[in-house]
């Protein structure tokens, strides 16, 4: 575990140097801290008084009481807590907003402001501050000042109408994709933004919405609609453009095979035992295969119901044909493959002990990533904190003493 002063994050990563204060909770905004922090940048987790990050209240499942999806999405990072209704605690932000490269909230429209902590407040104690907001909707249009939630934003963008099968009602994606993505979007953006920083010495908003980061997810679909002008409805596990590339069942689970081009239709159909398949006018063009797609399932789930899972993977790795099994999540997570990858990372918590997170999906050569704290507790890191933005001890125990600010108490004293 890295000690109580040192940076966090990755010392040596290519955001080493970045200091972010991170006003955001949930899921979009610590999706984003959480990135930057994993690429190097010290993010400190300001948590609002009383009760901070909402996902703390998530009350299950939790590991010796502390709540699993909080300690998933705030590994790498310092903890601090804030009464920012309070006068004092808007001055303790300020002070620490002076020494900030980035800032990122995901409050509602109007909420910074009537704190009088909006970006011109901020930007005017620092310039040169990158300011990032998620919202739910952006900040301009009719819907601008509406909250949002990431089953909100699927609907929003159609996803939940391209989402399940056939003749079946919407269905939300089963991972909080705009959530997920405004996350990672963010962080693009403020990378971006400090990019430009770097060059000019100029500090510049960062928005994006939970609505604009599920509308990106429907490339192919947009397309055919732009081209066609209609909407194009739920395919199962199958796609849109191509064909057959989509989930099978073998005679033990589900597969999903890969036929993405034309070369690899005709070895699936070559390792399928039907090569009269590449020349049957059904099959033998992607347009064909579209346009007979019912009747090329049928066909194929007959062939692949006779034989197990291992097998036909066997069988398609051996042909060149992209394959692979669809685990469940547990086996996703123990497959050789994500821990060679660096996708599952042991940590130590000071409450929930032994516990285990993702890693970061980005590699560097050079500037390597780094996951090696746990999680903070409410407050963990306040004191810390202040005293590195010359606050005194006694100053501190008086902003404590009278509610404006919290520490995790003699957990945290023994990490000092």
């Amino acid at each position: 575990m890295i000690g109580e002063h040192a940076p966090v994050g990755s010392p040596g990563g290519p955001l080493a140097g970045m200091h972010v204060l991170e006003l955001a909770q949930i899921m979009a905004g610590p999706t984003c801290g959480m990135l930057l922090a994993d690429m190097g940048a010290d993010v400190v987790k300001v948590e609002k008084l009383p009760g901070g990050d909402d996902v703390r209240d998530y009350r299950e499942p939790r590991v010796h009481g502390e709540s699993a999806p909080f300690m998933m999405l705030n590994r790498n990072k310092r903890g601090i807590a804030i009464d920012l209704k309070r006068a004092e605690g808007r001055e303790v932000l300020l002070r620490m907003v002076r020494r900030a490269d980035v800032v990122t909230e995901n409050f509602r429209r109007g909420t910074l402001e009537r704190l009088g902590l909006g970006y011109e407040t901020l930007a005017a104690v620092n310039p040169a501050l990158v300011f990032c907001t998620i919202s739910g909707y952006g900040r301009t249009g009719p819907d601008a000042a509406r909250g949002g939630f990431d089953l909100i934003a699927q609907g929003f963008a159609g996803l939940m109408s391209i989402t399940g099968e056939p003749g079946g009602p919407p269905v939300k994606n089963g991972n909080p994709v705009a959530d997920i993505n405004a996350g990672i979007l963010a962080a693009l953006g403020i990378v971006a933004a400090w990019a430009h920083r770097l060059r000019t010495g100029q500090g510049q908003v960062v928005d994006t919405s939970l609505v604009e980061a599920a509308l990106q997810q429907t490339y192919w679909q947009a397309a055919i609609h732009f081209a066609t002008g209609t909407s194009p409805g739920p395919a199962g596990s199958a796609h849109v453009l191509t064909a057959p590339y989509q989930a099978f069942a073998a005679s033990d689970g589900w597969i999903n095979v890969g036929g993405a081009n034309q070369a690899n239709w005709e070895r699936i159909a070559g390792v399928l035992g039907h090569p009269e398949w590449r020349s049957d006018p059904r099959f033998a063009t992607n347009s064909a295969r579209m346009a007979n797609r019912a009747a090329l399932v049928e066909a194929m789930s007959e062939v692949l119901a006779t034989r197990s899972r291992a097998d036909w993977l066997a069988a398609f790795d051996a042909a060149g044909v992209p394959s692979g099994a669809v685990h469940t999540i547990g086996e996703a997570l123990v497959h050789p493959q994500t821990r060679a990858v660096g996708m599952v990372v042991d940590l130590v918590h000071p409450r929930a002990g032994a516990t285990r997170a993702l890693g970061c999906p980005i590699h560097f050569s050079k500037t390597p990533t780094s996951i090696a704290r746990a999680a903070p507790l409410l407050g963990e890191h306040t004191r810390a904190v202040l005293r590195e933005h010359d606050y005194a001890d006694a100053e501190i125990d008086a902003l404590e003493a009278a509610g404006v600010i919290a520490s995790s108490g003699p957990l945290h004293d023994a990490h000092e």
